[in-house]
This record gives C-alpha cells, structure tokens and sequence, in this order.
C-alpha cells in the first residue's frame, strides 16, 4: 500500500474534510488520491497490481501523492473543506509536472468519461476516481439476453482457487471483467476465465490447476450438460454414460457393438476424480483433439473417452469384454499407459483404425508412384503416419524408354507426396506426417538432402515432409577413410537395393 501523508500543519488528517459534490462533508482520505493514482499508472503499464510495477516508479508514485495531500492540504482543513474536483485537478497537475503526460490523459478520460456517468445517475457520489461503476451487463444465451451473474462468476473461480494461496479469484474476476462487452455469450466468458488463468502460468504454477479445473467446466457444460461439482459429479458421470453411447451412435461417431456391454458394470468402473491428473495442457490437447464431438459441441468427459477407447479395445474379447475393458481402462486413465495417437482417435468407433505407422516401398512405375501417392491419403485420413521408401525410382535424366525420354527423377514425385500430406491431414484433428526415404548411393541424393531447405527453386523443396537417409556401414568407412563414394541409378543396378551387410558391399564394389 502505498503511504500518504495528509498533514497540513494545523490540523490531523481525521480533521481534514472534503465537500461532496451534493454539498455535504465528509472526512478527507489521502489513501483514495493514492489509490487512484496507483490504478491509473497499472492501467497505464498493462499490469494488474501495484506490485508488479518498478520500484523506483513505486515511489515517485508516492512523492507524487504526498504531493497532492500537501498542496489540497490547506483547503482541506478549512470549515468548508476541499471540493472533489480540486483534488482532481491538482492530481492531473502533479501528474503533468512530472511529465507522465500519458497517465495524465488516462485520468483525464476516465474523469470525463465518469462526469457523463453521473449526469445520468445524479444520485451517485464519487469523491475520487478510484473503479469505474460498469453498467448492468447481459449475455447472449442462446439468442435471449440474460443479465450477467457476477456472484456466479466469482464462486466458479473461488472454487478453481480453493486450496491455492497463493491464486487470487479476485484478481482474475478483475481481469476477465474488464474483456465482457453487452452480449457476450457464454462461451466466450468461460474461454476468457481459462485464459486468464493460463496466463498466470508462469508467474505461479500454481495456476496451471486453475486452469485445467476451468477448463473442466468447459467440458462438463458440453458433455455432462452441467458443470458438476465433486458431490455430485460421480452420479453425473455414471447415470450419463448410456446417454453420451446412444449419442455418440446416433452421429455415427461410435460404434453400436458398444451397446453390447454390460453398461451398469462399465459405468460404475468410471473414476471421474481422475479427470483430475491431467494438466491444464493436457486437458486443453484432448478437448481440442480426441474428445469426440457433434458439431463442435463435445460429448465425451475425459473419463468416457478413456473407457471409449478402452472398450473398444477389448470388443473382440468375447465373454471377457467387460472386464478387459476395465482393465484397460484402469491403464489409460491413471495415465500408467497411454495408446498412440491413432488409436485414441478410432477405438471404439465405427473405423477402428488403430496402427500409428504405414510403411510402402514406391515401385519405378507412373502407376505404382501414384497408387503410393493415393494410399497415403486414404491412410492419412484415419490418423496413420507415412513412411515411403523411394530408392527405387530412377535418378534424374535416366533414359525412359517407353517414352524414349529423360526421368525427372524422384525429386518431382516427392513434391507431390509432401502437398497430399498437407491437403489430406489426419482425421482433420493434427497435420499430415510423412517421412521419405533414399539409400545413400542414389543419384539423386544430393537433391533428396537439400528438399527441406528454405532456399532455392521452391518446386524442388518439400517443406512438410521428413527426409531420412539410409547409410550402409561401407559408407561411414569410406568416410572414415577420406574415400570416394560412387553414385547409381536404381535402373542401372536393380538388386543393390535388396541387399544388405556383405552382400550390399560385394554387390556394390562389382
């Protein structure tokens, strides 16, 4: 806090008076000229308290302010005290004298701003500027206006805070308040809480848990159809569980042999107090990822989408479905275990795509190099990473002889292959992911190593595909040895890419 002087040399500052602006007399308070000075220099450096500005500017602020008590001083202590507006105009004064000119003309603006306020609420007093009064706030639910329920609000953030010191809901409810505009929705108000919880993130960790217990409200709202608290959120979750399956069928987003569980003994396996291990990043990855969703509204919670895929891992185990699921399920959602990308995506669903990688050697033949090209965009739909060996194709300017031309080589084709990956992204939920490969001896090598480069002839550069090199053994001794290294066509020695160990080394020294 900062400190103020409001001694005039005749009288104590309780006997200090200041005129309302309705003519009656009140006692004079130096902490209120401090405590807007204070907020006008946060609002002026984009901070939130007092304590994050500067120490040296800390205490010209409070020069400043001893300042005004001092030059106010003498009227205040006067029969009729000082006049509200004199206090203000000796406040812009010092202000400007100092040559904070910007602040200055904050505390300008918000003075107008809080004149026209009162012309409009004549029964309103306001001895200095510290907070300004917002006007009655509506939301937009679902095209109705609705006032907004501020004390709803700050209970939902003094629950995220709960058990953390060292996180204020105040101050959050302060930031989030100041970015509500007249028909906001509620969506928008939420997303704003989880923002500005994340934001403090590295200030304090602490609000990471903040942050993921906000978002969980986000994800309750849409799944469960209410942010459940902890009293109640085990019936919620357990009592919704047929609802979100029957749901999740009808869009055809899941797989109707899901009904053929025992779905009591299933649902009373789900432990929604784990929802809790994950991290506010974590949390924000599976809303906007794996969660299933209808039309962008999620109706999986995170412990159904672990049981998702936990049945549908366990489908084809017969008799013993249901407790292979809860097995299973006791794995992922105590995060001891966790499947791959794909798998998370398609368990349980009506194409259960569950394999991470895809691996396609690409004959020397058009049509083979376009059916390479066209499985993996069909693998890259359901979430399938790509892997094409290359070595194959023969190098650039190799005789074609139906054609009784010259070969491009490989380069063109691994254009193509690195656009379809961008066009056909994975499940429109990540981005495409394709690797390329090239044996070492290949002519084209030295162009294949160059394809990830951000300069040069851009129809030769592939930006969103990976390159991998194969090196042989006979290579890395070569080098060692300050060696020559021969390149080939694969045209012109067709078997050296089958070969390996000592036979890719007799083969490639004939």
């Amino acid at each position: 806090m900062l400190e103020t002087s409001s001694d005039s040399g005749k009288k104590t500052s309780q006997e200090l008076l200041v005129r309302k602006r309705d003519g009656r007399i009140a006692p004079f308070d130096g902490r209120l000229i401090a405590a807007a000075m204070a907020k006008a220099f946060c609002a002026e450096h984009r901070v939130i308290s007092l304590d994050e500005l500067d120490g040296g500017l800390i205490e010209r602020i409070t020069a400043m302010t001893s300042s005004v008590v001092d030059q106010v001083g003498q009227a205040a202590g006067a029969a009729q005290g000082v006049d509200v507006e004199q206090i203000q105009d000796e406040v812009e004064r010092e202000l400007m004298r100092n040559e904070y000119f910007s602040v200055a003309r904050r505390y300008i603006l918000y003075r107008e701003d809080h004149a026209r306020r009162r012309e409009r609420r004549t029964d309103e007093e306001v001895v200095v500027p510290v907070q300004p009064v917002e006007p009655r706030m509506q939301v937009n639910v679902d095209g109705q206006m609705e006032d907004l329920d501020q004390e709803r609000l700050q209970r939902q953030l003094e629950r995220a805070c709960e058990d953390l010191p060292d996180c204020s809901a105040d101050e959050l409810f302060d930031e989030v308040h100041r970015q509500f505009y007249n028909g906001i929705r509620p969506d928008e108000i939420a997303r704003a809480l989880v923002l500005a919880a994340r934001s403090r993130i590295e200030r304090d960790p602490a609000y990471d848990t903040v942050a993921g217990r906000l978002q969980l409200n986000i994800i309750y709202r849409e799944a469960l159809g209410s942010m459940a608290q902890n009293g109640e959120l085990d019936s919620l979750y357990r009592e919704r569980f047929p609802d979100y399956l029957a749901t999740g069928i009808g869009e055809k987003r899941i797989d109707p042999q899901l009904m053929g569980f025992d779905l009591e003994t299933v649902a009373a396996a789900l432990r929604p107090e784990r929802d809790q291990l994950f991290h506010y990043h974590g949390l924000q990855t599976i809303y906007d990822r794996y969660l299933l969703h209808v039309g962008g509204r999620r109706i999986e919670a995170p412990q159904y989408f672990w049981m998702r895929v936990a049945m549908g891992l366990a489908i084809n185990e017969g008799d013993e479905r249901n407790a292979r699921a809860i097995e299973f399920y006791e794995m992922l959602s105590t995060l001891r275990v966790t499947s791959a990308t794909p798998t998370l995506f398609n368990a349980g669903t009506l194409h259960p795509q569950l394999s991470s990688c895809y691996l396609s050697t690409a004959m020397d033949d058009l049509e083979h190099i376009f059916k390479v090209v066209s499985d993996n965009a069909r693998l890259s739909k359901w979430a399938g990473g790509l892997g094409n060996d290359w070595t194959n194709i023969r190098a650039t300017n190799s005789h074609i002889q139906g054609t009784n031309g010259q070969s491009q080589g490989v380069i063109p084709f691994l254009k193509v292959v690195s656009d379809t990956a961008v066009a056909v992204n994975q499940g429109g939920k990540r981005k495409g992911a394709v690797c390329s490969y090239l044996e070492t001896w290949h002519l084209d090598i030295e162009e294949f190593l160059d394809l990830r480069k951000n300069t040069g002839d851009d129809r030769r550069r592939t930006h969103d595909m990976h390159t991998a090199n194969w090196i042989p053994d006979l290579f890395m001794k070569r080098v060692r040895e300050n060696g020559e290294w021969t390149l080939f066509s694969p045209d012109d020695v067709r078997d050296l890419h089958d070969l390996y160990g000592a036979a890719f080394e007799k083969r490639y020294l004939e």
